[in-house]
């Protein structure tokens, strides 16, 4: 189904408690309702990434002054994987501060890293950048599951936020993942300046994708000191809700994740992302270079609300499940 902005529009402005209501209603049909799938994020190459995305510390442009680092060893990376599973997580995402993945030694290492995790019996993500289409055959045979890459927001607004890349750039090294056989992981920042109908555009863009991505980060803007976007207020609580819910109604099979921002979030905010049709976190004190949650407040939290971890195998039997998906005006 390819929705218009129109459409998206008429489920965002519900009600608030019809909106809920009704991303319950989908997320009840086509997920476990109490199942969160839990992962862990390593940067494994870190700084002086040459794009000039306005929110990341990570950028060569900004003013962070985060120090670089080279590649990470295979050994050194397994040992992480093997502590993010004794934690509890299912999937084990490695991001590099590359434009595009490098050929010759540090391919060779990374393929080498990504056999060993996903012989822990880990689901193994990526997020390295632009690919060709051999590397990601490459990755894929080494046992990459998911690759990462964000749209960040809708075409429109990008340019306000990256020049380095263009957004077809995005949307095609997305192809190159389906055609490899990975899942995709792609979703997007909210609070960067942007109006809601950008928010409602990147969505549009996601949702419109055939198929659309198995998994899609929510983000919520950590303004970052040093960088461009670093006077930016943290999003509206009830705006954010009302994006996990949209998402959710619009991609009833796909992983909706709560990603960065939660160590701004009060646990009633993210309860009602719950409620709201989000299923999946990021587990460990850090994504790539920001703040996240301690995981022992997080398995409080998902103590609290009744909610336990969801393995590979369920996250998979979800995405594969036919039949007709609810109607956006049901």
């Amino acid at each position: 189904m390819q929705y218009t902005l129109e459409e998206i529009q008429n489920i965002y402005h519900l009600p608030l408690t019809t909106l809920i209501y009704r991303a319950q209603a989908v997320h009840h049909k086509f997920q476990d309702p109490s199942g969160v799938q839990l992962c862990t994020l390593k940067s494994i190459k870190t700084g002086a990434c040459p794009e000039d995305c306005k929110y990341c510390p990570q950028s060569a442009h900004s003013e962070v002054g985060i120090e670089k680092e080279a590649l990470l060893d295979t050994e050194t990376i397994l040992r992480d994987a093997v502590a993010a599973k004794k934690g509890g997580a299912t999937r084990f995402c490695m991001g590099a501060a590359w434009r595009r993945v490098p050929h010759g030694e540090q391919f060779e290492s990374l393929l080498n890293t990504v056999q060993s995790v996903s012989d822990l019996g880990m689901e193994v993500c990526c997020t390295l950048g632009s690919l060709e289409q051999e590397q990601a055959n490459a990755l894929k045979e080494a046992g990459c599951a998911v690759y990462n890459h964000n749209l960040d927001t809708s075409r429109e607004f990008y340019s306000e936020i990256i020049t380095t890349r263009t957004f077809d750039e995005r949307l095609d090294n997305i192809r190159k993942v389906r055609e490899a056989g990975m899942e995709v992981c792609s979703g997007g920042i909210i609070g960067m300046g942007e109006s809601i109908d950008d928010r409602l555009k990147m969505l549009q863009e996601l949702a419109n994708l055939d198929p659309y991505p198995d998994s899609v980060p929510i983000n919520a803007l950590i303004a970052c000191k040093g960088t461009p976007l670093e006077s930016q207020k943290f999003v509206d609580s009830f705006e954010f809700v009302r994006v996990i819910a949209t998402a959710r109604i619009l991609m009833p099979k796909t992983m909706v994740r709560l990603s960065a921002g939660r160590t701004e979030m009060n646990d009633e905010l993210q309860a009602l992302c719950y409620l709201a049709g989000a299923n999946s976190i990021f587990l460990g004190d850090k994504l790539l270079t920001t703040a996240n949650p301690d995981s022992s407040d997080d398995y409080r939290l998902l103590n609290k609300f009744g909610l336990t971890s969801l393995d590979p195998d369920q996250a998979r039997a979800i995405h594969a499940r036919s039949g007709e998906e609810a109607s956006i005006f049901a």
